[in-house]
């Protein structure tokens, strides 16, 4: 039997208008979805009525499938003849394993493709009224995660380089180990009063934005959970002038 494909699409960070317009194309054709938690629901209706929708959400410390039997999952299907898209949020290949994913088929043989999506890492910052560079505050900005491989020995992110070598962090999945990145970047060399915004649901009608420094961030994260995004960086100041989707959520809640 001639394998069907696989379409590796990021949904965008949240918001379901931010879906490209080759990801509404392939949702639209799909046979089978397999989304992930942050995946917008709205956005499962582009899928055919008929079409087989499979959740593989995961979230801190229960994962509903291991990404080994995702990867199967995926390559079973279109090993069917079957049409796949795997839906991640935010972009396959920004901390979504969608590289993994995409070796899992090039290995069995199935032909897939990579449908790039709104990275959270940017998108979240600007519906938060934070740009992650400016003109004369900010001309650098690094991406990482907070929830690094649990395989790992260690922090393998080495903070002695990237505490200062960037103007503007931006740390996905933040929240969990969020004190122990605060003490690291301050104890390598940032300032103190650098300012420090935490998001929560960003891009959506719940999004939640917390503002301090990084000497009292840690006091303002208590009691949020995931999702949460970090910024660190001056140009959080500028959210007092660029806030701009508050407004706009609470119009389109009335």
């Amino acid at each position: 039997m001639k394998p069907g494909r696989v379409s590796l699409v990021g949904a965008g960070p949240g918001d379901p208008g931010l879906l490209t317009v080759r990801a509404l194309e392939r949702l639209r054709e799909a046979e089978v979805v397999v989304y992930d938690r942050l995946v917008n629901p709205e956005l499962l209706d582009e899928a055919p009525a008929e079409a087989l929708r499979i959740f593989a959400g995961k979230r801190v410390g229960a994962h509903c499938l291991p990404q080994a039997a995702i990867n199967a999952l995926l390559v079973h299907h279109a090993s069917a003849g079957r049409v796949v898209v795997r839906l991640k949020g935010g972009d396959p290949f920004v901390f979504g394993r969608g590289g993994e994913e995409a070796l899992a088929l090039a290995k069995a043989g199935i032909p897939f493709e990579v449908v790039p999506g709104i990275s959270s890492a940017i998108a979240v910052p600007a519906y938060a009224g934070i740009p992650v560079t400016h003109r004369g505050i900010a001309s650098s900005f690094a991406v990482l995660t907070g929830h690094e491989d649990p395989a790992k020995d260690g922090d393998a992110t080495d903070w002695r380089k990237l505490a200062t070598a960037v103007d503007t962090l931006v740390i996905l999945m933040a929240i969990g180990s969020f004190p122990r990145i605060v003490a690291a970047l301050l104890a390598h060399g940032r300032r103190p009063e650098t300012p420090v915004a935490l998001i929560r649901w960003g891009t959506t009608e719940a999004q939640e934005v917390r503002v301090g420094t990084l000497a009292d961030i840690v006091g303002h994260a208590r009691g949020l959970e995931p999702p949460v995004i970090a910024v660190v960086g001056d140009v959080v100041s500028l959210r007092e002038q660029l806030t701009w989707s508050d407004e706009a959520t609470a119009v389109s809640a009335l």
